[in-house]
């Protein structure tokens, strides 16, 4: 009963927000510029946090935000709020601009760790509980980092968006334009790679 109450109060949020979103764009395309600054304003933290997670590094992180709103200002007349819900829209777009990032790089890091494997890779990391915690999480995300990076871009795209931006299985088909099976699919065949380059790294689960 709980966990119902709970997905029906998730649902009527979801709602709320792609009704105000849709409100905004529509101001926005009628030349409303306090409208503009308030959607970059709602959306400036996930884009951000999408691009860092995909780059590791802040200032590519901010150039790619910006070029997102770019685009998307460029291109706000070609949204379809009935196609899709303007978070989805963007976070599709920003998507595309990091495949977009990755393919001139061929370097895609991820720093942020996730919280579920991190405690595990303390522990291995901690000598007789004497070394300093600093240092223990800086390794601990080294060491995700790079299980990560071994990973195809595929399943690492699949895990950020779920355990990282905790988005609703939904939401990433809607954002990787795939089935709902398809995601769950490869968040489940990611976890699974994370957790084997892990414990090639002497990462205890």
């Amino acid at each position: 009963m709980g966990s119902r109450q709970e997905g029906g109060y998730s649902e009527q949020i979801a709602r709320e927000a792609a009704e105000r979103d849709a409100n905004l764009v529509r101001r926005c395309l009628h030349g409303d510029g306090s409208a503009w600054e308030a959607l970059v304003r709602v959306h400036t933290r996930v884009v951000y946090a999408t691009c860092y997670r995909f780059t590791g590094h802040s200032e590519d992180a901010r150039d790619l935000t910006q070029e997102v709103f770019l685009r998307v200002y460029r291109g706000l007349g070609s949204y379809q709020p009935e196609a899709a819900a303007f978070r989805t829209w963007l976070l599709r777009l920003t998507r595309n601009l990091l495949i977009d990032h990755y393919r001139r790089s061929r370097k895609d890091k991820v720093l942020e760790p996730l919280e579920d494997q991190i405690s595990g890779i303390e522990e291995t990391s901690e000598v007789g509980g004497r070394a300093d915690h600093t240092l223990v999480r800086r390794e601990a995300s080294e060491k995700l980092r790079a299980a990560l990076d071994r990973m195809s871009p595929e399943l690492r795209e699949a895990v950020i968006l779920r355990d990282l931006q905790q988005m609703e299985y939904q939401e990433i088909a809607g954002v990787l334009d795939i089935p709902q099976g398809t995601v769950k699919s490869r968040i489940n065949r990611g976890r699974r790679d994370l957790a084997k380059h892990l414990r090639i790294m002497g990462v205890r689960p």
